[in-house]
């Protein structure tokens, strides 16, 4: 087994990557891509119920809930690399 030196800097490749540099995970993009398309779908569910689906006890505010799925979705796409 080959010993470095701890002297001496990484190879090029090899540099490590600090939390703000390295990339995504894998499941990072599906589930912000997710988060968009379920309050957008929780809007037009809305919609095309005439106000008796997915929560018929939030009535209007389902509007709201379908932003804020998909406001999530929006923020995460800060932090995508």
């Amino acid at each position: 087994m080959a010993r470095t030196n701890p002297r001496t800097k990484p190879a090029r490749n090899e540099v490590a990557r600090s939390g703000e540099e390295a990339p995504n995970s894998v499941w990072f993009k599906p589930v912000m891509f997710g988060f968009m398309l379920l309050g957008l779908a929780w809007i037009i569910v809305f919609y095309v119920s005439q106000s008796q689906l997915p929560i018929a006890a939030l009535g209007s505010w389902n509007i709201m809930v379908g932003f804020g799925i998909a406001f999530v979705g929006f923020l995460m796409t800060t932090r995508w690399r």
